[in-house]
Order: C-alpha cells, then structure tokens, then sequence
C-alpha cells in the first residue's frame, strides 16, 4: 500500500499535462491527437496525444500517459522525456519539479528552439538533438538503426535541423484589446 500512495504522488503529472495539451492546442495552431499505443513492443498500451503543428516545418509534441503516473514525453524525432525517471522512494523526484521541466522543455519547443540530425560514425549512425529555451540548453545523442539512419537522412536530417517556432493561433475577432490611440 505504501508504494501505491508513494506512487499515486505522480499524478499531478497527468493533470499538468492535460492542463499544457489544452493550453497549446489552444494557442497554437496544431492538430490533436489521441490513440492507444505501446510504448515499446512488449508494452501494453497506453494513452499517447499528439499535437501536430500546421506547418511541417515546426516539431510535433507526443505524451504519453503511463501507468506509474508518469509521462513518456517525445519533442520532434528524438528527444524523449521519461517523467518520473524513476518513482521510487530513494530517488525521492518532486512531482512539481517534473511538472516544471514538462513545461520548460514544451516552452523551448513551440519557441523553436529544437534542432536534430544524424551523423555517421565508425560505429555507425547517431542522432543528435539539442534543445535551448528559457531555462534550458541540453543536448542529447544515441545510437539508430541501419534503417531509422537511412530513412532519417532522406527526410533531411543529414544537416541539422532547427525546427520552427510553432504558428500562433489568429486572434478571434471581438477578443482583441482596444488600443486606440487618440
């Protein structure tokens, strides 16, 4: 019962993504999507929303709700956020602490601040991903698959890509401020 309630501390994690997915989506113009899938192929399913921006030209968002409570956050091709990184008791991760680093990490995305590519090593190939915003400037890379490599470089990813700044929502007629002059 005690790993229940230590747990059940988490979801304040799922509230606060919900609360960011109706914030974007309502700021940005993006397309929402919601679907069952596994997080790995011996997962079971499990919650994921999307939110597409109208321009290809600017990364994709993707949660997934987890079960622990937790989040599986993935910002454009290859930056992915597991929220809590742990959960257990002696890791001791504060809920909000996770929710801020949803936020920032979020923030630095639809600000554009996302670049990815794909480089050739001796090893093989390998993905870079770098995301700067404010309170934010982190880097990240790993392995691909000969496939993932090869399909990557023919979506552009050979050079670095920087992902635009998502497209704001027009104002809706009759909520814009006055702001005469006169």
């Amino acid at each position: 019962m005690r790993a229940d309630s230590h747990s059940a501390r988490f979801a304040v994690l799922h509230d606060a993504a919900e609360a960011l997915l109706d914030e974007l989506a309502g700021r940005y113009m993006v397309d929402r999507r919601e679907s069952k899938e596994p997080l790995g192929p011996d997962d079971a399913l499990v919650r994921m929303e999307r939110l597409m921006p109208r321009t290809p030209a600017a990364a994709p968002l993707a949660i997934a709700f987890t079960e622990t409570p937790g989040l599986a956050v993935r910002l454009g091709r290859w930056w992915v956020e597991t929220l809590p990184g742990c959960g257990c008791e002696v890791c001791g991760e504060d809920p909000l602490q996770l929710v801020d680093v949803l936020r920032t990490q979020a923030s630095a995305l639809v600000e554009g601040g996302l670049w990815e590519r794909v480089r050739r090593g001796v090893g093989g190939s390998w993905f870079e991903s770098r995301l700067i915003g404010v309170g934010i400037n982190a880097r990240r890379e790993g392995p691909l698959a000969r496939a993932d490599a090869r399909e990557a470089r023919r979506s552009g990813f050979a050079a670095a890509v920087q992902w635009a700044p998502w497209p704001p929502r027009p104002a809706e007629k009759g909520t814009e401020k006055g702001g005469g002059t006169g």
